[in-house]
């Protein structure tokens, strides 16, 4: 009973919402990358920015978290949400950056739809952390945005198993192959740290609800 009594900082939610906002701004400018491939190097320095931005915001968090007595989330979901959210960012620069370092010099029809899921998803992982963060009673809108990610994740390995087919049945170097597995590993896994943070923002509504 006491504990409910004593102040809790709010801020976290505020943190959430402004990483996201990193998220889409670093998912945005991958788009931009693929659809501007000859500018990519315009594009990679603003990704760069982006996920900068989203370590400073992390690293606040988990301070904040050490410092606050009572959090207005469980200190777990606090941690593994930010650190899910930072992996996304993480992701999408490491697939920057791997296309520079193998050198591949056109963005493939596959490679251009799993960019485009990941994308999506991302913002949906911003919609729904705004959800989270505002008053209670929007569980519905929620679990219906944290469906949403569920299936473009499902997109994106129905995707990314064609993409693979078509790769080993097609591509006769064997690096290219190995450029390109990588590549299409890196856009499915931004989808699938999506979809783990649907998962939390879904367990903290239901715990909170």
């Amino acid at each position: 009973m006491f504990g409910r009594l004593l102040p809790k900082e709010g801020r976290f939610f505020d943190l959430f919402n402004a990483h996201a906002g990193q998220i889409v701004r670093a998912a945005h400018e991958f788009s931009a990358l693929m659809q501007d491939y000859e500018d990519r190097e315009r594009h990679a320095r603003a990704i760069d920015d982006a996920e900068h931005a989203a370590d400073r915001i992390t690293a606040e968090a988990i301070r904040l978290l050490h410092k606050t007595f009572i959090t207005p989330l469980d200190r777990d979901h606090i941690h593994q949400l930010v650190n899910a959210m930072d992996d996304i960012c993480d992701l999408i620069q490491d697939t920057t950056e791997t296309l520079t370092l193998y050198d591949i010099r056109a963005i493939t029809p596959e490679t251009a739809r799993l960019g485009d899921i990941a994308v999506r998803c991302c913002e949906r992982v911003k919609d729904v952390v705004e959800l989270v963060g505002t008053q209670q009673g929007h569980f519905e809108a929620i679990l219906k945005t944290c469906e949403e990610i569920d299936r473009l994740e499902s997109d994106a390995d129905r995707v990314m198993r064609a993409a693979m087919s078509k790769l080993f049945r097609e591509e006769q170097d064997v690096r290219e192959i190995i450029k390109m597995k990588e590549i299409y590993e890196l856009l499915e896994a931004i989808t699938d740290r999506c979809l783990d943070v649907a998962n939390l923002a879904e367990g903290i509504s239901l715990e909170n609800s």
